[in-house]
């Protein structure tokens, strides 16, 4: 269950399947796509259950986004558009992979802008029975999405993690050798940067990395529309690097802390002053603030070389990457707003829950409450962890794991409401790793976690495994005592709901969707409902004021779910 300590040791696919010989007359998705050569529209007098192997997601031409559906009848597979009008039954995810789905109508739309090429669109179909994916199936989804211009997938329920095979993540490459004399510093860099043609090879270190950043919208045709920014520093101060476009999918999962990187081919502007930035845990790198490096690719294409350490020499005094660990029994000391990183033994871990951005918009950030301790305290570390484009990790913590945050903001807005907890939450700079994760990386010779590495070799495994729990409600931040405190909260709505209108905002929530609101009215009845695993559950049941995990919502206990 433990996690193995030596990794805190320092150091085009087609758009269809064919049929299997003999099999071609069997497949209904192949006899209803030329039924609708013949027939543009059509009503399925004889539908046939099939099972829905991927649903994906992607940025469409008008406002909203569109879904492509791979479909399979045990014959064949094959991917086709659904209609807007059926998107709400993705977003409550009663269309998802693995379930059945029975078509009822569909028709073939021409495309205007692909010679001789058109696709199939579901205008009505009646979701089934929970199927669960042929195991060994390979699926063969399209190259790109079906309708408009756009060259990628979206993930599903958010816009920052990295999705599909375009995500690659590169190796070191061939390293050249390296001229210092020709090589520039930042701080020279900084002051005659933008009055040059030909910039001078630079060599950094990567000191902190952002977020994704998509901003796609439906009149721009870039076509991979995403931002990323590093902090890379040398000898004579730090400096932001933005990644742009089609490098992100190229570099943003190649480029990670720690890396020394050789840059040739680059621009340089103007900072852009309303970037958040890390809070450096190396005091003596100093920050260049008026420019940062811009990578684009074109204008010029840039040339990124990852050097390895046994590289990099030390006359060139490139700085170390350096933390600001707390334990929790120093956590109680810090401010709000204060940065800081931590590392722990991960004991509850929340269900994903979505937070719209704005107001009528179909974008989402997707977050976790998590709890983890560090033997320091009584009380574990309350965790709220939005996604931080690293959806193989985020998506992958589980109790018993060692986790570590970096960049997490201390969150304690009502110092003198005991009813709030003071938590951290994650900042666009946060990076997490858990199990599998640690090997390699810059915070393994930090004298914190290793001295939190100590203390979990003489931690009994079965005696902490009985406190850990996994999934219900995270009540936080907890119900206002009274009507005119929650009206006073700014995170909460100030607008007292009827019970019909509660019906109707319930109906425009989407899958995973998490809002708070208020109604009045009088109690009629109450009625008991027993609860049939509450014996199970009773051991690790404990409310916010315990070390334990949170009780509402459910909570079942790791390995009764």
């Amino acid at each position: 269950m433990y996690e193995p300590l030596s990794e805190f040791d320092a150091g085009s696919p087609a758009p269809s399947s064919s049929p299997p010989a003999g099999q071609a007359s069997g497949s209904w998705l192949q006899q209803t796509r030329e039924e609708l050569a013949l027939r543009p529209r059509l009503v399925v007098r004889e539908p046939v259950p099939v099972t829905v192997l991927a649903v994906q997601r992607y940025l469409g031409e008008s406002s909203g986004y569109c879904y492509d559906v791979t479909l399979w009848d045990g014959a064949e597979q094959d991917t086709w558009l659904l209609a807007p009008e059926l998107c709400p039954l993705v977003h409550g995810n009663l269309l998802r992979c693995g379930r059945s789905v029975t078509i009822r109508r569909c028709s073939y739309r021409y495309l205007e802008k692909r010679l001789a090429a058109g696709l199939v669109c579901v205008d009505e179909l009646e979701p089934g029975q929970e199927q669960g994916s042929p195991g060994e199936l390979p699926l063969r989804a399209p190259a790109g999405p079906l309708s408009g211009d756009r060259k990628h997938y979206l993930p599903l329920w958010n816009n920052e993690d990295p999705y599909g095979d375009i995500w690659r993540r590169g190796g070191p490459g061939q390293e050249p050798s390296v001229d210092v004399t020709k090589v520039c510093s930042l701080l020279k860099l900084e002051m005659t940067g933008l009055s040059k043609i030909t910039l001078p090879p630079l060599i950094v270190r990567v000191m902190h990395k952002s977020r994704l950043r998509y901003f796609g919208k439906a009149e721009k045709k870039t076509d991979y529309p995403y931002q990323a920014y590093f902090e890379v520093a040398d000898h004579s101060g730090m400096m932001s690097l933005v990644l742009w476009n089609s490098l992100c999918p190229e570099w943003y999962n190649t480029l990670q802390v720690g890396n020394v990187v050789l840059l040739q081919q680059y621009a340089v502007k103007k900072s852009y002053v309303c970037r958040t930035h890390p809070t450096s845990g190396n005091a003596q790198v100093k920050r260049l603030p008026s420019l940062e490096i811009c990578l684009n690719p074109r204008d010029p294409p840039p040339k990124i070389i990852i050097l390895s350490e046994s590289k990099v020499k030390p006359e060139w005094n490139l700085p170390a990457v350096k933390y600001q660990f707390v334990t929790r029994s120093e956590f109680g000391d810090l401010p709000h707003n204060t940065i800081c990183d931590v590392i722990g033994l991960v004991i509850y871990v929340g269900r994903c829950e979505r937070l719209r951005r704005r107001d009528d918009w179909e974008d989402f950030w997707i977050y976790r409450w998590v709890q983890m301790i560090d033997g320091t305290s009584e009380q574990p570390f309350l965790l709220e962890i939005f996604a931080t484009s690293q959806p193989d990790i985020f998506e992958h913590i589980i109790p018993m794991s060692y986790l570590v945050c970096t960049q997490m903001r201390v969150i304690r807005e009502h110092p003198g409401d005991i009813s709030y907890k003071a938590y951290l939450t994650t900042t666009n700079e946060s990076q997490v790793f858990i199990t599998g994760h640690h090997k390699g990386r810059p915070y393994v010779t930090n004298e914190k976690v290793k001295s939190y590495i100590k203390w979990m070799k003489n931690q009994n495994e079965v005696e902490i495994e009985k406190k850990t729990s996994v999934g219900g409600y995270q009540p936080y931040p907890p119900t206002p005592s009274t009507f005119a405190k929650y009206c006073n909260d700014r995170k909460t709505e100030e607008i007292l709901n009827t019970i019909g209108e509660l019906k109707t905002i319930v109906q425009h929530m989407h899958y995973r969707e998490h809002k708070r609101v208020a109604v009045q009215g009088i109690i009629a009845a109450c009625a008991f409902v027993r609860n049939v695993s509450q014996a199970k559950m009773k051991p690790s049941i404990h409310n916010m004021d315990d070390p334990g995990p949170p009780s509402r919502g459910g909570i079942l206990p790791r390995g009764a779910q």
